[in-house]
């Protein structure tokens, strides 16, 4: 079954018209991934500009897979990258601890099918998934918990803390992939597995979890951990933009971007002020897309008068100091979200990059960089999105007579709905008749008190507020008790909503896959894989 977007609450109107009415967008966007006829052309621009350095891919590849043994399918992957045919289909994401909400697995499988599926059809080229590590984001907060569905179906949020106590928002503990966990993942488990329903495969899940992630290991090996054991036998790729070889290769790119800053935030503020006239832009613009880290920290740099500064930092740099420094510790530098597609295409000789729909809205506002960095623009291919429905909450929906577009509604809203349908008589049509009777009763009184007092006509529109009000409390009232007469249903319904529309948002961004694993064992992803559709470019619904 599938949902068109527009029927989803809380899609934006640019990812709407980039699937659907693609030529309301062509002014931010070079390429409709829709139109295969442009593939053949943009594969042959792609794999003409290549770069010496490709020829040293695989072999830096293979120091990063150092302590792993990649699967036959992987190596001939890593090693195709130095073939000048070669294409990469690329996705990425912020390493969320366990790996983040599902859509990160959602994204990884589209790009993996994506990727079988032009090499069945395009024998000419290559082409190769690979997944970005994104390291280099500071941003612990966003990355240090997951969401899950107890045994009691309440949501419950599980996290890991750096310290003891929580940690202060404004805090920069630097680039989430070089940060080692500590102690406290013990803890992390323990709420884990508290949170867990007992199954056969509880434990076992466990212990492979546990044997990722541990302490002294980076968020970064742990990531890459789990995702080797779950896609490698695929042929995915893992990119380590982090490696100090990768960002040597980056260096022309961090130079233009610190000597040409002005030009290119000038097109980049002129596009996202045109993107907000009609649609939204994504992300806020700033002067330089370039962070500076070291052990205190990641800043982004900013000019300041003919020098530079890190943000929120006395630190000062001189151009010529600034240039010296990315020449000779080019580690010690990352991009931002707008300058990083410029770094992976530059890389990589990318043919289609899979995003959701905000790196779908950031690409609009990246696009014009493309040309300043002499790079490629790849097809932006929508990532595959999906909810997932288990036997019991699809018996459940059919008692209640419910679709799924009833589940993406407003909850107190959908509770009434399922109140009103299994009463004889709702109380909505009883209290809107007992208004619209309040109505006619003063409108009668005002008129006869008219005739021979005026004063108390004009006084009955007060007693007529007071008495709205009371039926207002009173329905109120009624409706909290119709709640508790129902209380099963309404346990019922709360149980759909928080594994198929979990804090009024789609699953696929709030449930981790560790809920689905741990009731279906790996068979889990073996069918969300195959099930998995990348043409459709509709919300799926997927029974387990």
């Amino acid at each position: 079954m599938f949902i068109n977007f527009g029927d989803i609450p809380g899609s934006e109107n640019l990812f709407l018209d980039y699937l659907y009415e693609f030529d309301n967008v062509t002014e931010f966007y070079r390429t409709n991934f829709q139109n295969k006829e442009e593939y053949i052309a943009r594969f042959k621009n792609i794999s003409e500009q290549q770069k010496e350095f490709k020829i040293d891919l695989p072999n830096i590849l293979t120091e990063q897979y150092f302590g792993l043994t990649p699967s036959s399918k992987t190596q001939k992957n890593i090693n195709l990258l130095s073939n000048k045919k070669t294409l990469a289909i690329v996705t990425g994401q912020q390493l969320g601890i366990l790996g983040g909400p599902l859509y990160t697995f959602y994204k990884i499988i589209t790009a993996i099918k994506l990727s079988n599926f032009l090499s069945e059809r395009y024998n000419d080229f290559h082409f190769v998934p690979i997944f970005w590590l994104e390291g280099d984001d500071h941003d612990i907060e966003e990355v240090r918990s997951i969401y899950l569905v107890n045994d009691a179906n309440e949501i419950k949020k599980v996290s890991y803390n750096l310290e003891s106590e929580e940690i202060a928002e404004d805090e920069n503990k630097g680039s989430v992939g070089n940060q080692v966990f500590k102690d406290t993942l013990n803890k992390f488990f323990e709420d884990l597995k508290g949170d867990l329903r007992n199954t056969e495969f509880t434990q076992p899940l466990l212990d492979r979890l546990q044997s990722f992630y541990s302490t002294g290991k980076s968020f970064k090996q742990s990531f890459k951990e789990l995702m080797f054991w779950l896609f490698d036998k695929h042929g995915l790729v893992l990119f380590d933009p982090q490696d100090t070889k990768i960002k040597s290769l980056l260096k022309p790119i961090f130079k233009k971007e610190i000597s040409e800053f002005h030009q290119h935030a000038e097109r980049i503020v002129n596009i996202s002020a045109k993107l907000e006239e009609t649609f939204h832009a994504q992300v806020k613009v700033q002067a330089i897309n370039l962070f500076y880290g070291n052990e205190e920290g990641r800043y982004l740099i900013e000019p300041i008068d003919n020098d530079f500064r890190l943000k929120r930092k006395r630190k000062k740099f001189t151009y010529e100091e600034l240039v010296d420094t990315i020449e000779k510790e080019p580690w010690n530098f990352s991009p931002n979200v707008l300058l990083r597609p410029i770094c992976q295409d530059y890389l990589l000789s990318t043919a289609f990059y899979v995003g959701g729909p905000s790196e779908i809205a950031y690409f609009a506002q990246v696009m014009p960089l493309y040309d300043f960095f002499n790079v490629e623009a790849p097809f932006v291919y929508p990532r595959s999105s999906i909810t997932i429905l288990e036997k019991n909450i699809i018996s459940l929906m059919e008692k209640y007579n419910l679709n799924i577009q009833d589940i993406f509604r407003n909850p107190e809203e959908l509770k009434q709905k399922v109140i009103n349908s299994i009463s004889e008589t709702t109380l909505d049509d009883i209290f809107t008749e007992a208004s619209n009777n309040i109505e006619v009763v003063f409108d009668r009184l005002k008129e006869k008190l008219f005739d021979f007092d005026r004063t108390l006509s004009d006084a009955s529109s007060k007693y007529k507020q007071k008495v709205e009000q009371y039926i207002t409390e009173f329905k109120s009232k009624s409706i909290e008790a119709q709640k508790r007469k129902h209380e099963t249903t309404l346990r019922q319904i709360d149980k759909i909503i928080n594994i198929a529309y979990p804090n009024s948002a789609l699953q696929e961004r709030e449930i981790n896959f560790v809920y689905f694993m741990n009731k279906y064992g790996e068979e889990f992803l073996d069918t969300i894989f195959e099930e998995l559709a990348i043409n459709k470019f509709e919300h799926q619904i997927i029974n387990l």
